[in-house]
């Protein structure tokens, strides 16, 4: 890597979606009281596609992914400037309800978080706290989740067990399931495989890719393999910044910055 800590102008080079970008950070800064975590992000999350945030620890990927569904608005002191946008309102405006923001933008978690509850009552949970109570509406949408999750024809005869009773990779699968089965536009993964055996995180693998173009997905890994398998757009950040977007073989295989170029041949990080 090299020594001096200047910056330039983030390299941008990715195809755009005919649909458009599903989001647009522009000019994003955020502080944790006086400390600033995140310096003048430009990214344009594009529809129906994987973007996979990488760089190495405290670079800031998991902050910018909370901010889109604005998860650490709970932080105390916290602080913003610039603008995310989702078709073409900017999700920090006055007046934006964040409930339903978050029901356009699924969340997944580094580690499964199932309910202590039924597979069933897990899947439906968002349905009821927004009132839905028809037996037919939950019936359907647990099954369309469970079918997009590829848990289906592992649980359909157990719906009423436990979630906790499922496997670490079952128990993922059923979150994103419950991230899925309130129908969002976006899906928020943060590290999703990092807690799973190898067999489990390909099958997440697998059900990524599988989910894309149905949603846009934005996913933060630690592993530079993972997003060089399933990601189309990759973002290297770097101390709060994006240093390169671009298509994912690019970006790995012939990156326009060498700090980027630095991290993916493992020279730090």
């Amino acid at each position: 890597m090299t020594d001096t800590l200047e910056f330039e102008p983030t390299a941008y080079h990715i195809k755009k979606s005919n649909e458009g970008p599903a989001l647009d950070i522009a000019d994003f800064n955020l502080w944790y009281g006086e400390k600033q975590a995140l310096f003048d992000n430009n990214l344009e999350i594009q529809k129906g596609q994987v973007t996979a945030l990488i760089g190495p620890s405290g670079c800031g990927k998991s902050t910018l992914l909370r901010c889109l569904n604005r998860m650490n608005d709970l932080v105390d002191d916290l602080r913003i400037e610039g603008r995310i946008t989702v078709d073409g309102f900017d999700i920090y405006g006055r007046g934006v309800d964040v409930i339903a923001l978050r029901k356009r933008m699924g969340m997944v978690f580094q580690k499964p978080n199932p309910f202590a509850m039924s597979i069933y009552d897990n899947i439906t949970y968002p349905l009821r706290v927004d009132g839905v109570s028809k037996k037919s509406i939950l019936d359907e949408t647990v099954e369309r989740a469970l079918q997009q999750s590829a848990l289906w024809n592992e649980v359909k005869d157990r719906l009423n067990d436990s979630a906790l009773g499922l496997s670490g990779g079952q128990q993922q699968r059923l979150c994103i399931a419950r991230a899925v089965a309130s129908d969002p536009e976006v899906l928020l993964m943060d590290e999703p495989c990092s807690a799973l055996d190898p067999i489990a995180t390909a099958r997440i693998e697998e059900l990524i890719e599988e989910l894309k173009g149905t949603y846009s997905i934005v996913m933060v890994t630690h592993s530079m393999a993972q997003a060089a398998r399933v990601s189309d757009n990759t973002a290297f950040m770097y101390l709060g910044r994006l240093i390169e977007y671009g298509e994912t073989d690019t970006i790995f295989t012939n990156p326009r910055k060498s700090r980027t170029n630095d991290y993916v041949t493992g020279r730090f990080g």
